[in-house]
């Protein structure tokens, strides 16, 4: 069950590593702006403050990664700590988005159910 968490909480990262680059690196594209409905002035006003949020973005897929990372090289212990820290704050983050903007309630839903799913997974695989 372990193995299956870690499989979902790398699936948030992925979404995460996907966040970062629209935010820091193609805030102004028009493909980007699609998605997050933006229009060209508001992405040019509104550039520096993605590009910071993309990178806590990509700063929350790393934990989980690295977290991934150590466990598979038998490090369970700082493993799971980095897992559980990084996924559930991708789980928050996504609670913070539904409840300040109910309009992004399918985004925040992409963003938070594969880490949580994920961290579920380890919590039980651990207590079984």
């Amino acid at each position: 069950m372990i193995g299956f968490g870690l499989a979902l909480v790398g699936v948030g990262a992925a979404i995460h590593l996907y966040i970062f680059v629209m935010e820091s690196l193609t805030w102004t594209s028009a493909r980007t702006r699609a998605t997050f409905g933006t229009s060209r002035e508001e992405a040019e006003a509104t550039k520096e403050l993605a590009f910071n949020q993309g990178f806590y973005n990509l700063f929350l897929a790393v934990l989980v990664v690295l977290g991934i990372v150590l466990y598979a090289t038998d490090r369970h212990d700082v493993g799971l700590t980095l897992v559980v820290a990084g996924a559930g704050s991708m789980v928050a983050a996504g609670l913070v988005l539904i409840l300040s903007s109910p309009s992004k309630a399918r985004a925040a839903l992409v963003q938070l159910v594969p880490p949580l799913l994920g961290v579920v997974g380890v919590v039980v695989g651990l207590v079984a």
